[in-house]
């Protein structure tokens, strides 16, 4: 499993328009082969910035399969023009795990 990471930094006074497109958007990755699962979490200090956390089964699922798809040009065209500056997106693996 391979965890991509991403910090959004949404244009001020977009964040709501942002919120509305990611809501769309969501529907797109979700359907992708090799997607496990998606969080989008709001930070409390910086109203305009989201942490975006999605679960795939290989980097090749997100790398490949979804960027290289026709629907990565819709999600594209929702998105992107919502960040300043454009996001750096990494991929993370389990190292240790806990729990409650």
């Amino acid at each position: 499993m391979v965890l991509e990471v991403a910090i959004l930094d949404v244009r001020e006074g977009r964040a709501r328009a942002f919120e509305a497109a990611f809501a769309e958007a969501q529907a797109i990755i979700a359907s992708m082969p090799g997607y496990q699962r998606h969080e989008l979490r709001s930070c409390v200090e910086d109203a305009s910035r989201y942490l975006l956390l999605v679960w795939w089964d290989t980097l090749e699922a997100h790398t490949e399969g979804f960027r290289g798809s026709p629907e990565y040009q819709r999600w594209k065209a929702l998105l992107h023009s919502f960040y300043d500056p454009f996001p750096t997106v990494e991929h993370y693996v389990p190292l240790f795990e806990g729990g409650a």
